[in-house]
């Protein structure tokens, strides 16, 4: 193998260890015995600046990625959606490192911050991977990290206590992951998902048909514990409650970017190995005839796993947040139904190949828009002791800007025009609505549009108490001017880009021709 294309290829990661190293070398050399708010802004903002040095990187590279010299097998892809979801990751991490600022959950910030920029890098190599090992490697990286960030608050109760639940479910997760892929390398004799996929289209009506649908089984099992779909949610409102608030704010959404990533990306290579008018260049796909069904022999029980996961995530996480009385967890809940409303769109990738780009779209806005709620519930609880509903009476009074950007974000999260909310859902129903396979599509995307309507109630909960309710309370609340900048910039982001959704939705397409 040339080292020198892998090193090309995996330089976004690079940058981001070595921003890592650099936070661990001048906290613990130069400022260990600084004041603890110089200590966690010079952090921060090198981790930011490692963001910044690993996304002109991703910008930097064009379609294509790292083969094996002999077999021409594609391990790591870049450019295409690849590239879309790895700014993304990167971005929402920079995010969630600007929320650290107004934080006092742990001393120890340079360690922190050099296991959020490693887990960061554990996202980009899941987002770019193609083959099996390196799709193991990339999300133990990334879990690993996030077993530890929920950890961090070493003096709470709930901290500890969300750590080990999440640990214990994601070494379940990742048996059944590895036991699913041991199947796929059985069955085909290598670890590479274009080979692996070629291989189970050959095995159709033969003995180890069975063995391939339990592989199908085990594996989305294994993928819908990352991203906290039924019935493998349950690890999640105990991790959104009892993390620290940044720890929570990346594990909603650079997790929830990364995850389906690698999703958009095992559908893509069945895509390119099943259907013989496409042709794949990089991690992009350009359709001849993209009305075509394709992967016929997969198709289905991948279809319908992901169609299960879906409906159940939909119902279960906007009925469970209904009676939520901490907004944590109503949160967990939301990302649960927003999870659901993900899936639904990759259930029928296989009829429409451009759902990817209304995939991508509703998680990175969804992520952006996770982030900006659980700062402003950081804030919240900070003040008050407490991140229960009754800590929002009388907002509007006690901190005008912050109510505001909570009522942008939570009318974002339940869809109400014109903010971008709105627009994902809009763009990802109608995605399904386009397919061409029997009711189903309807009845699902019917039912999710039902329950987003029900999802309005419990954003409305914590709005009523933000701006109806009088408040017990009415001490202003004050948060750092860094957070509050922050916050607002992502309420900002979130009105332009529902105004203007065409922005992000030609630049997603700008980089993939699939979409």
């Amino acid at each position: 193998m040339n080292y020198a294309d892998l090193f090309r290829v995996t330089l976004p990661e690079f940058a981001l260890e070595i921003a890592a190293l650099l936070v661990l070398v001048v906290d613990l050399a130069f400022l260990r015995k600084a004041a603890y708010k110089l200590r966690i802004v010079v952090a921060a903002l090198l981790g930011v600046a490692g963001c910044a040095a690993a996304a002109w990187a991703v910008l930097q590279q064009g379609s294509g990625g790292l083969s094996f010299p002999a077999s021409h097998e594609l391990l790591l892809a870049t450019g295409g959606f690849t590239a879309v979801a790895q700014t993304g990751i990167l971005t929402l991490t920079a995010l969630t490192l600007f929320l650290l600022i107004d934080s006092e959950f742990t001393r120890h910030v340079g360690e922190y911050v050099a296991v959020v920029l490693m887990a960061a890098s554990g996202g980009l190599l899941i987002a770019g991977a193609q083959d099996l090992l390196l799709i193991f490697i990339g999300l133990e990286l990334l879990s690993l990290g996030l077993y530890i960030l929920t950890a961090f608050a070493k003096s709470s109760g709930k901290s500890a206590e969300a750590a080990m639940k999440y640990y214990l479910f994601g070494g379940m997760s990742a048996a059944f992951l590895l036991f699913g892929f041991s199947y796929l390398y059985g069955i085909s004799g290598s670890t590479n998902l274009h080979q692996i996929l070629l291989a189970a289209n050959g095995i159709r009506g033969q003995q180890a048909a069975p063995l391939l649908y339990v592989a199908i089984v085990l594996i989305a099992a294994g993928l819908g514990f990352k991203v906290a779909a039924v019935p493998f949610h349950l690890w999640a409102p105990d991790t959104y409650e009892g993390a620290p608030a940044p720890a929570a704010a990346f594990i909603a959404s650079v997790s929830k970017v990364a995850s389906f990533a690698l999703l958009i990306s095992i559908c893509t290579a069945a895509l390119h190995v099943f259907d013989r008018s496409a042709s794949f260049v990089g991690a992009t796909v350009q359709l001849s005839t993209a009305t075509q069904p394709v992967f016929p022999g997969f198709r289905v029980p991948w279809s319908l796993v992901l169609t299960l996961f879906a409906a159940g995530s939909m119902a279960l996480g906007n009925l469970a947040a209904l009676v939520q009385i901490s907004v944590r967890r109503l949160l967990a809940y939301s990302a649960i139904a927003h999870a659901g409303y993900i899936l639904l769109g990759l259930a029928f990738f296989s009829y429409s190949p451009r759902s990817a780009g209304a995939v991508l779209y509703y998680v990175l806005t969804y992520g952006l828009t996770t982030i900006g709620a659980f700062g402003v519930v950081a804030v919240v609880e900070r003040a008050t002791g407490s991140d229960r509903l009754d800590a929002f009476l009388g907002l509007h009074k006690r901190s005008p800007l912050l109510a505001a950007v909570l009522l942008v974000l939570f009318l974002s999260l339940a869809g109400i025009p014109p903010l971008v909310g709105f627009w994902a859902k809009f763009n990802l129903f109608a995605t399904v609505l386009g397919v061409s396979a029997g009711p189903v599509p309807f009845a699902l995307v019917a039912l999710a549009v039902g329950l987003s309507a029900v999802s309005l109630y419990y954003y409305l909960q914590v709005l009523k108490r933000a701006y109806v309710m009088p408040a017990v309370d009415e001490t202003p609340i004050k948060a750092h001017p860094v957070t509050l900048a922050v916050l607002v910039l992502i309420a900002a982001a979130v009105v332009a880009l529902g105004c203007f959704p065409a922005l992000l939705g030609n630049w997603i397409g700008s980089f993939s021709p699939m979409m």
